[in-house]
């Protein structure tokens, strides 16, 4: 019954799609948003924010973390799943109201989905727009399947790599295939801690100093690299290629080994005690638990997308291990080819304001009227 009725009213269209739709990625670090036809987002906000302590007490294990002066920082996204559903709403009001001032009643929204979200959060997510911020029509696209739009592509493996997640997602015709998905949580604002623990080993100085989370993320982006070789580099100190930074409370770092060896536990967790294997070699399992018949073709389109995959060196090392990876397990006919745009941190973004601007997707929105209607439920109809 529920089907029917979805099916019937997606040939509609929203009554306000004569209106550009509101395109949000939420990530973990950071959320962007804009609207649909555009090449870049409006607007760029962390998405954690600083709330009373005493108005929003933070339990142990809670998502939060206390601060100074009565103050905590609620995380609602955490290695890419919401985990504090309360200070997601306020993000959205920060971005919609607040950043880009527009009347979210007005306004149809399209909203980016992690690959490994449990599928009730779109249920959440829906009851969300829909009840506090009545919007009149929603759509949910998964962050893999509009990294690939970005690019031009309806078919291939999305690689992604953000501040608090990475993922390989194969996506086929538009669809995502979960079985064959895998991710981990060794991304971006992980980067930034092992960084930092680097930089107080080499210089024990700077741990009686603070070392803004800013700052240190600067350096990350400004002066880290991917080693090619990493224990070549690692053994050969002529091979580190000090750098100096100065941070914004005016201490100055000089960075040596630790350049490279910053962005490393993305291919080698292990250096940070985990025992999950690196992105390269997801790469290689979601393309190899795929069938056979389609594997060329995925493989013809590894997209590459997030903040994470844009330091020097990232491509050519990703592209070398997962070739290798293939001829080691005799998939000598798969030769992977990396899609690697300048814009791909903001590839998810941008892949939903392609998708939202065509005529075509008026009929992929799920309106007001038919969540009234069938309830959140619909979501797992109308988007998968």
């Amino acid at each position: 019954m529920v089907a029917s009725r979805s099916g019937s009213r997606r040939m509609r269209g929203p009554p306000l799609l004569g209106r550009v739709a509101v395109v949000v990625d939420q990530g973990s670090g950071f959320t962007k948003a804009g609207f649909a036809g555009e090449k870049q987002p409006r607007i760029v906000l962390k998405s954690s924010s600083l709330v009373p302590s005493w108005d929003r007490p933070v339990l142990p294990g809670a998502p939060g973390c206390e601060l100074a002066g009565g103050v905590a920082r609620a995380h609602p996204i955490k290695h890419g799943v919401v985990v504090d559903w309360e200070a997601l709403e306020g993000l959205w009001e920060r971005l919609l109201v607040g950043g880009l001032r527009v009347c979210p009643e007005q306004w149809p929204v399209l909203v980016s989905d992690s690959p490994s979200a449990p599928p009730a959060d779109r249920e959440r997510v829906a009851e969300l727009l829909f009840e506090a911020l009545a919007v009149p029509a929603c759509h949910m696209a998964s962050t893999a399947m509009l990294a690939l739009c970005s690019a031009g592509a309806l078919s291939g493996l999305a690689v992604e790599a953000g501040a608090g997640v990475c993922h390989a997602t194969p996506i086929y015709a538009g669809h995502s295939w979960h079985k064959a998905t895998f991710r981990q949580d060794v991304a971006g604002t992980t980067l930034s801690r092992y960084l930092r623990d680097l930089l107080v080993a080499a210089c024990p100085y700077l741990g009686q100093r603070a070392l803004p989370r800013k700052d240190i993320t600067q350096l990350k982006k400004r002066c880290c690299y991917v080693s090619l070789d990493f224990e070549g580099d690692l053994c050969d100190p002529a091979r580190h290629h000090p750098a100096s930074f100065c941070m914004g409370n005016g201490c100055s770092v000089c960075l040596s080994s630790e350049r490279f060896r910053c962005p490393e536990p993305i291919f080698q967790p292990g250096l940070l005690g985990q025992a999950e294997p690196g992105l390269p070699t997801l790469a290689f399992r979601a393309l190899q638990k795929m069938p056979t018949t389609l594997q060329t073709r995925l493989a013809n389109a590894v997209v590459l997308a997030g903040g994470s995959t844009l330091f020097p060196g990232f491509v050519e090392r990703l592209d070398m291990e997962l070739e290798a990876q293939c001829q080691r397990h005799g998939y000598m006919a798969l030769r992977p080819r990396l899609v690697a745009k300048p814009g791909r941190g903001c590839a998810v973004w941008t892949g939903g304001s392609m998708v939202a601007s065509l005529h075509s997707f008026r009929c992929h929105w799920m309106t007001r009227a038919m969540y009234q209607e069938c309830g959140s439920r619909l979501v797992h109809d109308v988007f998968n």
